[in-house]
């Protein structure tokens, strides 16, 4: 992992991009905090689909508690009265 500056990763943008292409990660840090992170799109592609499968799979792992059937989702016809104070 190749750690750098926001403000040395303008300077050299065009390089640390190539970097990431080939499989390098670079962290971008400000104050020598991290803040950023530059990965391939490929690495990118990975990372996004292993965050969205699971999901799909407890969804499908947990439909028979998803079921909203039975819950009346109408919404209500008070309005709220803004002029009392809620806090009181």
């Amino acid at each position: 992992m190749c750690r750098t500056s926001i403000y040395e990763a303008r300077n050299k943008f065009s390089s640390l991009v190539k970097m990431a292409e080939e499989g390098e990660v670079i962290e971008l840090t400000r104050y020598d905090k991290p803040v950023a992170v530059i990965i391939s799109y490929g690495d990118y592609e990975n990372r996004s689909s292993q965050n969205n499968n699971w999901l799909v799979e407890w969804r499908e792992k947990n439909k028979e508690y998803l079921d909203d059937k039975g819950f009346d989702i109408t919404p209500s016809r008070e309005c709220p009265d803004y002029s009392k104070d809620p806090w009181a």
